[in-house]
């Protein structure tokens, strides 16, 4: 087993969504020697938020199983998405960006539509993007923060998840990035928690909807993961303790979260529909 950083340098970043290129250490989002096995090899994925963190894993994972990976990203994001594409290609997949706002409806549809049209078809829908605005009192969370965060966090989800229905067919599958904190709540993110929530209650309702039609809906939920959102949101000293009240005393890192998806976007999971994964250094959680 490699050796993952136990610690990270306190440090901070001013904007949301934060930038990889930016974190010291850098993530690892895939590690060194995975070995692809075809599991994925002639699909098309589309991830929402695949630019960085969790979602550059995933579309990294995927190409090397054998997929050709679309991605949404935030035009301020351009650096680590041009890097995320490179990635791809260099896997010797195709790849399209994307880039866009998820809380316009619009975008929704078409990133869906340009996929289909560019890629030439949609298997495997990874809605994965996601925004966090701490906060210790829930008086302090007004109206427009709690509609901004279900924007991201959840509406896209359903929007694009109602768009690629048009284009799933039997033995495609859709995954769902939910979090720890939907099964044990977070007191400085209850209005990112309440979304994740929600998507945990969204996953169990689809796989039931989508079972006859033999689409498989399932969710990660990863603990604390070392990603561009951690220095994003929390000031510099809790990013240099985070991850360390975990069981296995540090942050993981998005290259121990990417295999979950592969595994749940392969035959490999093919009886496991309306369920969680959960990558979280040891928590035991009453799922």
């Amino acid at each position: 087993m490699e050796n993952k950083p136990t610690s990270q340098p306190p440090q901070h970043q001013d904007q949301q969504p934060g930038i990889e290129q930016e974190m010291t250490p850098r993530p690892e989002y895939i590690r060194q020697g995975y070995k692809g096995g075809d599991k994925l090899l002639g699909k098309v994925a589309l991830i929402t938020g695949g630019d960085s963190g969790i979602g550059r894993s995933v579309a990294v994972h995927f190409a090397r199983e054998g997929a050709d990976v679309a991605f949404t990203y935030l035009p301020e994001e351009e650096q680590d998405a041009y890097e995320t594409r490179q990635l791809v290609e260099q896997e010797g997949r195709r790849c399209l960006t994307l880039a866009g706002d998820l809380r316009d409806p619009q975008f929704c549809q078409s990133i869906v539509d340009q996929t289909v049209q560019e890629l030439g078809r949609l298997n495997i829908l990874v809605n994965n993007a996601a925004e966090q605005f701490p906060s210790q009192d829930l008086q302090e969370v007004d109206d427009e923060q709690w509609l901004d965060t279900f924007q991201v966090n959840f509406f896209s989800f359903v929007r694009v998840t109602r768009a690629a229905l048009q284009h799933l067919q039997e033995g495609d599958s859709i995954i769902n990035t939910s979090s720890i904190n939907a099964y044990r709540g977070n007191q400085q993110l209850v209005d990112y928690t309440s979304t994740k929530g929600a998507i945990t209650a969204f996953t169990r309702s689809m796989a039931q909807q989508l079972a006859e039609k033999k689409i498989r809906v399932n969710a990660v939920a990863p603990g604390p993961i070392w990603t561009p959102l951690i220095p994003a949101s929390f000031p510099a000293e809790k990013v240099a303790e985070f991850g360390k009240d975990t069981t296995m005393k540090r942050a993981g890192q998005p290259s121990e979260v990417g295999p979950c998806y592969v595994f749940l976007a392969s035959e490999d999971a093919s009886y496991i529909t309306g369920q969680a994964l959960h990558p979280n250094g040891g928590e035991i959680l009453n799922t």
